[in-house]
């Protein structure tokens, strides 16, 4: 086996992901480099095990033990890579943290990412989510990604047309991107930047601290403090942040269910469509709050579900289904989660 390789069995998963499910590897490996990267897959016994590619563990819900390689990509490095008359270009390893990569390009006076502030995970997690917060996509301030593409063993650049990216989705989720390890990203911040107040909860809390013009700072603090106000630190109550994607009707499909509850939160799409906010239909629901065994949805923000103590892979699914169920029973709409089931 290769010298750089320190492969380890029956590894503990539990702070390995932020639902803090109580499950462990068969095979673990920590992927700080390319090379070791390499090294891993050129192994006969690892690469022919089915493989779980983790970062923060902030987006998954393990069913149980998995039997398999487990790849941490924790490959790290942040840095400024060059600049023109329209951006700034930063890059970053796979495996920084994304908050701390946000503060990192605040602390260089550089804006674009504020928006996207404590919104857990790494910096290689974020693409294949196209995470999005107030107002901001990744696509939005995406330049470039460099990808190992473990079928051939090749590394190649993709751009952000490449990236096919969507409402919480992009190539990576499906079979043409599935074999591609995300081995660094690369950010272009804009150059004359303007700070993005068009969610109305984000506009309001600038107001309300008496902030006309606001940094990238003072915007980035005021996610904070909202984001902290809402929700819980996975740290002390295991979650994955949004669990459901807000679900897009016609606008044929949105104007029936107006008729018959007027008070539905939507938000009309360019494309004609009309994105529900799936808090307010689970909340509706009478689930904000409610326990189903040890798995709950948080008291403070309906869309969020959370592991009380104790809670399996097969709990946080069954409240899911059971939140999934009432939902499509009284609007019609089917919830998405957000998070993959391992």
């Amino acid at each position: 086996m290769h010298p750089d390789l320190a492969i380890e069995y029956n590894f503990p998963l539990k702070t390995l992901n932020s639902f803090g499910i109580d499950a462990r590897a068969q095979c673990y490996a920590r992927i700080e480099s390319l090379a070791q990267l390499r090294a891993v897959l050129a192994e006969p016994a690892l690469a022919a095990l089915p493989r779980l590619v983790l970062g923060g563990g902030s987006n998954i819900v393990l069913g149980g033990d998995y039997a398999g390689l487990v790849l941490h990509m924790a490959l790290p490095g942040m840095e400024l890579v060059g600049a023109d008359a329209h951006a700034h270009y930063v890059r970053a390893g796979a495996g920084v943290n994304w908050h701390a990569f946000v503060q990192w390009t605040l602390a260089r006076g550089l804006g674009g990412l504020e928006n996207l502030s404590l919104i857990p995970g790494t910096v290689g997690a974020a693409p294949i989510q196209n995470i999005g917060a107030y107002g901001v996509e990744i696509k939005d301030v995406f330049h470039s990604l460099t990808v190992f593409d473990s079928a051939s063993g090749a590394t190649f650049a993709l751009d952000r047309e490449a990236c096919r990216f969507g409402y919480r989705d992009s190539v990576f989720k499906h079979a043409e991107g599935r074999d591609w390890l995300i081995v660094d990203v690369t950010f272009a911040l804009p150059t004359s930047w303007q700070a993005n107040l068009r969610y109305a909860e984000l506009a309001q809390a600038l107001a309300e601290r008496g902030v006309d013009a606001p940094t990238a700072r003072q915007v980035a603090d005021t996610v904070i403090a909202i984001r902290q106000r809402k929700l819980p630190d996975p740290a002390l109550i295991g979650n994955a942040g949004s669990f459901f994607k807000n679900p897009v009707v016609t606008r044929a499909e949105c104007l029936a269910l107006l008729e018959r509850y007027p008070a539905l939160v939507h938000h009309s799409q360019a494309d004609g469509g009309e994105k529900l906010a799936a808090g307010w239909l689970i909340d509706q629901c009478g689930w904000k709050g409610r326990n189903l065994g040890p798995a709950g949805v948080y008291p403070k923000q309906a869309l969020v579900l959370v592991n009380n103590g104790g809670a399996s892979g097969a709990d946080i699914l069954r409240l899911a289904q059971a939140i999934q169920r009432d939902v499509q029973a009284r609007y019609g709409v089917l919830l998405a989660p957000e998070p993959v089931f391992v």
